[in-house]
């Protein structure tokens, strides 16, 4: 009998000691947060092939623009009349057949093209759909001229069978012509109209 009694005693006090030693250190009960990389859903394998294929499709059609081969960049686009391109000067251009006469134009007429992209972002709408984002500055030469420009481009990308293809391309100058704005959208440099260059003799 004062063998349990001893018993009960010993794990009263036992039970007494880790609630005071819990209270006197609340956190110390507490798993340390896990870090933020390992709290964001980890990419599957599928998800990871969908974006390198992404990226391939990508890459190719920007060495296709660096080389001005109208066969390697077409090669990346939807073969399709529903084809949309928003151009850098404000224009569209619709279907395939109609952007690949335009490239072999434009291409015909220039070389030296060099092409620099940088902060590429490739966003996966599921496992069958992509949106890609970039800067680029492009320089060249256009008939014998030395010309040069940047902006931004968003490419909408589509599985279409076992390739990526880009279904659409938007691309716009990262300094608009401020006479192109509306006055509310106007900001620093942009907010006056540009200085008209002088009149020749």
């Amino acid at each position: 009998m004062m063998k349990n009694i001893l018993l009960a005693s010993a794990l009263a006090l036992a039970a007494h000691s880790a609630a005071a030693a819990q209270a006197a250190n609340p956190g110390a009960a507490k798993q340390p947060a896990a870090p933020a990389s390992q709290a964001r859903a980890r990419q599957t394998p599928a998800e990871a092939a969908a974006e390198r294929g992404v990226r391939d499709a990508f890459d190719t059609l920007v060495d296709g623009i660096r080389r001005a081969e109208a066969d390697a960049v077409m090669g990346v686009y939807w073969n399709s009349p529903r084809l949309v391109l928003f151009n850098n000067n404000g224009t569209v251009t619709k279907g395939w057949e109609q952007v690949r006469e335009n490239r072999e134009s434009i291409y015909a007429r220039v070389k030296d093209v060099k092409l620099d992209v940088r902060e590429v972002n490739i966003k996966l709408l599921g496992l069958s759909g992509a949106v890609v984002t970039c800067l680029w500055e492009q320089s060249q030469t256009a008939d014998g001229q030395p010309e040069r420009a940047t902006g931004r481009l968003t490419l909408v990308f589509q599985k279409v069978g076992t390739a990526w293809k880009a279904v659409h391309a938007h691309t716009s100058p990262d300094r608009p012509d401020p006479s192109r704005l509306l006055p509310s959208e106007r900001t620093g440099d942009a907010a006056e109209p540009a200085a008209k260059p002088p009149a020749k003799p």
